[in-house]
């Protein structure tokens, strides 16, 4: 294959996306594209830019906590067409519950940690956060 304009290397793609080429290896080796990546004749991958848009949506649903195995299942309903879009919904559905209820529970959390700030700093401001939530009793 000979590189056209607009193709880009594995290093150009990490630059882009944010993953290492051990990252983008291991892509490809899982079948996480929605297309073979060609080589030139030299043996270097050659990607285009709908390789880069796919990518980084796949590290937005990555970083959103998606499994490895969710996101292969949904690049190999993507990669074999349309009539699956329905299978492609209940998955994209399923995930932002997980997504969801994990925001609500990072939500409640982060209430309990900003309630025990608003306390401490009451008490450190008022001088009065000697022992407070002390392992030991005061003296």
């Amino acid at each position: 294959m000979v590189r056209k304009a607009g193709d880009l290397s594995i290093g150009d793609v990490a630059k882009v996306t944010g993953l290492g080429v051990h990252a983008l290896r291991f892509f490809e080796r899982e079948e996480l594209f929605l297309r073979p990546i060609p080589r030139t004749a030299g043996g270097q991958r050659v990607y285009e830019p709908a390789d880069v848009e796919w990518l980084l949506l796949c590290n937005r649903l990555r970083e959103s906590g998606m499994p490895i195995a969710t996101l292969k299942r949904f690049a190999q309903l993507v990669r074999s067409g349309p009539g699956n879009e329905a299978e492609r919904l209940a998955l994209l559905e399923e995930h932002e519950r997980a997504v969801r209820e994990k925001i609500a529970d990072l939500t409640a959390g982060l209430d309990i940690i900003h309630d025990k700030v608003v306390t401490y700093r009451r008490h450190v401001e008022e001088g009065t956060a000697a022992g407070l939530w002390s392992p030991q009793p005061p003296t």
